[in-house]
């Protein structure tokens, strides 16, 4: 919106019902990972009339908190604002007395009239405006959870642009995931053409080429630095009991999205869809390989441990998914999923 692209419509109303998904999912796991999660509450900054203040400041907990509801918050609002228009038109045309009603809530009286059209502009651009430091900071805090520690493998002051990358590359991943099959359910081959998907994959191969240098860098940072736990957690995590992990990271997030490159691909759906599980799949690879490399190695041997997850914990991620899904197909068959108005 703020570079003024034309070709974003037909998938930015898909994009931004995504994040608000994936957000929903992401503020689950601090609460999950409390132990005591009816004290959730305790994250939150409460008047001291419920005691002393409880809140720490210092605690990467709460950094996430605060970033986890802001882009919440304000990614809702720009998704909300710009379907206003269409929930009038939908408002329009509805048959059911429910849908009437619904929907004429939903639009919020709107009347299509020059005024609105003209302040609904404005807010459009101020909501972007606001949500592009947002990206930013949501996903430098997010990295800094880890960069603020001591572990060897997490310690590293590249984390912040490198997970900003990496937010954008597996972003555009899942967009063409979902899209694509979108596409074909609603017969949408009008309004995300070719030139569109061709476009996202420019936008994952760019993100992907970024998120390569820094593993790279990682590896450089490493050496350079002469710090020789640094040097073991990389070699580690290369060569160890863990190197299939690594190997799978490298090879979907920095090798595979090289085929772009090859104008075959960047028009070919199925090769594109293929493509965006790969990222996806890439993108969990590197978290794995980020939380589990740098602990299942301490300094101690006798607390060497391999990581086998628990039926709980595959309960709980396979749990996600069918929340984010359900989520979306809810979407899909209310929502307009692509930008009428536009």
């Amino acid at each position: 919106l703020l570079f003024r692209q034309k070709w974003r419509s037909s998938i930015n109303r898909a994009a931004e019902a995504m994040t608000i998904f994936a957000v929903i999912c992401a503020a689950m796991f601090p609460v999950l990972h409390m132990g005591r999660p009816w004290q959730a509450y305790w994250v939150f900054p409460l008047q001291n009339t419920f005691g002393s203040l409880w809140a720490n400041f210092n605690s990467p907990l709460l950094w996430d908190v605060f970033a986890i509801s802001t882009y919440f918050s304000v990614s809702l609002v720009f998704w909300y604002i710009g379907l206003i228009p269409d929930f009038a038109t939908i408002r329009d045309r509805a048959k059911g007395p429910i849908a009437k009603v619904a929907y004429s809530m939903l639009s919020m009286n709107w009347k299509g009239s020059a005024k609105a059209w003209s302040r609904y502009e404005t807010v459009s651009l101020i909501l972007a405006g606001v949500s592009t430091p947002l990206v930013l900071s949501v996903h430098t805090i997010v990295s800094m959870d880890f960069a603020t520690s001591v572990v060897p493998g997490w310690h590293t002051t590249i984390f912040p642009p490198y997970f900003v990358a990496g937010a954008i590359f597996s972003g555009f991943a899942m967009v063409l995931t979902l899209m694509l099959i979108t596409r074909v359910v609603f017969k949408l081959e009008d309004y995300i053409t070719l030139e569109h998907i061709a476009l996202m994959n420019k936008i994952m191969m760019i993100t992907g080429s970024i998120v390569g240098v820094a593993y790279i860098t990682e590896f450089f940072i490493a050496w350079y630095s002469q710090v020789e736990f640094e040097q073991y957690a990389f070699i580690n995590r290369a060569t160890g009991p863990y190197w299939w992990a690594y190997a799978s990271m490298m090879t979907c997030n920095v090798i595979t999205p090289q085929l772009v490159w090859f104008r075959k691909v960047r028009y070919s759906i199925p090769m594109t869809f293929v493509l965006s599980i790969i990222v996806n799949i890439g993108m969990w690879f590197e978290r794995f390989v980020i939380i589990v490399t740098s602990l299942h190695r301490d300094y101690l041997p006798s607390s060497w441990a391999m990581f086998s997850p628990s039926i709980i914990d595959i309960g709980i991620y396979v749990g996600t998914m069918g929340l984010f899904f359900t989520l979306f197909l809810l979407f899909a068959k209310f929502f307009p999923v692509i930008n009428m108005a536009e």
